[in-house]
């Protein structure tokens, strides 16, 4: 037992690895499920690389512990085993502080968005590092004073500020996800941050017993024996708790919570429950089209719009149209419902307003500016500016094009047959209502079976 203590390869070791390695199997299914099952667009910006730093920071940290604890039976003579880059390195700045620090940006970006109602006012990518610059500062100092010995166990005077650390970035995330606890979010958000939190620190309370053990008792084969084994298992059970579904893309954690309802949500709005969402239309028009009307007023019918946004597809420039539907479901957002404004505003602007976006629209550098640092996401009039704007861009450019193209002439074509269809219909209806107040006296027609004829009929059999 005491060789298998010191070099690994313990039965328990194994069986603590093997927890591991499914852990791993199934963070990479919980994260590519809907992307692979449901054909979601690999979102852009923070929503991915945040997610994406996650998995790797879990695998890092998992990793660590097996070759820093001596799971498996190997000697340490290469620089690539140095218990410096196993258990300073990649199991802190590389694994639970990363791990840590991605969950504290999140929960950031949630207290901006909807405590403060605007975007953070530092970039994902800045607030990251600064947040992480502690870790690296802590692993240097270790790295300088080689408190480590040939088993990566450290002195017992070092546990105390190395936990402390490790304590102090859960009390961060608990401190930010606390300050929105009273948001009524739409999607789960803060549900799964908070039950994250809630397992994750009874798994860290284990873990912590586990590692102080490990670390005190390391002449004790047992203890060192059954403390790794349940340190690397709890390190499992924490990532799998901590991460859960990724809070910058809900409509993609929605698609996969809804997977067995067979309902389609492939616009924002449908998620947010706005009504009509992904339909072009509210009302049918009888109104002719006239090119000579203004454009906004041709887009708000809906068989102009639909024949439109086709025209401009066809032509790879349909942003700007698409860009109007969508500031139409958010105008039916109402005023108060501050959440689903902020969740639909946030939505255009990932989608169409951010540099490098999926489907970004050419607007002025001073009105995307002013987008981007708003001081209220919700405010009525935040893409006032931008409309008027691609309005005004479209009359010059698409809408000159639209009336000499296929697809208007396809629209008159359906609008002459709808017409005539419904002065068809009115005639029909205008003729059944002189029919039924003719009189049987004046009936040009002398129908054998008439009511008229019915009635004297039956009165000449009562006679008889």
């Amino acid at each position: 037992m005491a060789i298998c203590a010191v070099r690994g390869g313990c039965p328990s070791d194994y069986v603590a690895v093997s927890v591991a390695i499914l852990s791993v199997i199934l963070l990479l299914v919980k994260a590519g499920v809907p992307y692979i099952i449901h054909k979601i667009p690999r979102p852009k910006g923070s929503g991915f690389w945040l997610v994406a730093m996650q998995i790797v920071a879990s695998f890092n940290l998992l990793l660590s512990v097996v070759m820093a604890l001596g799971f498996l039976r190997f000697r340490r003579k290469h620089w690539w085993s140095s218990c410096y880059i196993w258990a300073v390195w990649v199991e802190g700045p590389l694994g639970f502080g990363l791990l840590l620090s991605c969950r504290i940006v999140q929960a950031f970006q949630l207290y901006n968005l909807f405590v403060k109602r605007r975007l953070p006012p530092v970039r994902s990518c800045i607030f990251l590092s600064l947040v992480l610059f502690p870790w690296i500062v802590g692993s240097a100092i270790i790295q300088i004073t080689q408190p480590l010995n040939h088993r990566c166990h450290m002195k017992t005077y070092w546990i105390i500020p190395v936990i402390s650390v490790h304590a102090l970035y859960i009390a961060a995330l608990v401190g930010f996800t606390g300050a929105i606890q009273h948001i009524e979010f739409r999607f789960h958000e803060l549900k799964d941050l908070w039950r994250g939190i809630l397992v994750s620190a009874c798994c860290i309370g284990v873990w912590v017993v586990a590692y102080t053990l490990n670390e005190i008792y390391e002449d004790n084969a047992l203890v060192q024996i059954i403390s790794r084994s349940v340190l690397l298992i709890m390190t499992s059970f924490l990532l799998m708790a901590f991460f859960s579904m990724s809070i910058s893309q809900p409509l993609a954690s929605l698609l996969s919570s809804m997977k067995n309802e067979q309902q389609d949500y492939t616009m924002m709005g449908n998620a947010l429950g706005i009504p009509d969402s992904g339909l072009l239309v509210q009302q049918e028009s009888t109104q002719s089209i006239n090119p000579n009307d203004p454009l906004d007023k041709l887009l708000a019918d809906r068989r102009f719009r639909q024949s439109f946004v086709e025209f401009a597809d066809s032509c790879l420039a349909g942003e700007s149209v698409h860009f109007y539907e969508e500031l139409l479901q958010l105008d039916k957002i109402p005023v108060d419902d501050h959440v689903r404004r902020i969740y639909m505003a946030r939505h255009i602007i990932d989608t169409y307003i951010t540099p490098g976006a999926t489907m970004e629209v050419n607007i002025s550098h001073r009105c995307r500016q002013e987008i981007l640092s708003t001081p209220d996401l919700a405010h009525l009039d935040l893409f006032k500016n931008a409309l008027i704007e691609l309005i005004q861009l479209m009359k010059m450019n698409l809408a000159n094009d639209y009336w000499s193209s296929t697809f208007f002439i396809k629209l008159k074509e359906e609008e002459m047959v709808k017409t005539a269809d419904y002065e068809q219909e009115q005639s029909s209806w205008n003729s059944s209502q002189r029919l039924s107040s003719v009189h049987c006296a004046d009936d040009p027609f002398h129908q054998e079976h008439s009511p008229c004829k019915l009635s004297s009929s039956s009165q000449e059999l009562e006679l008889q």
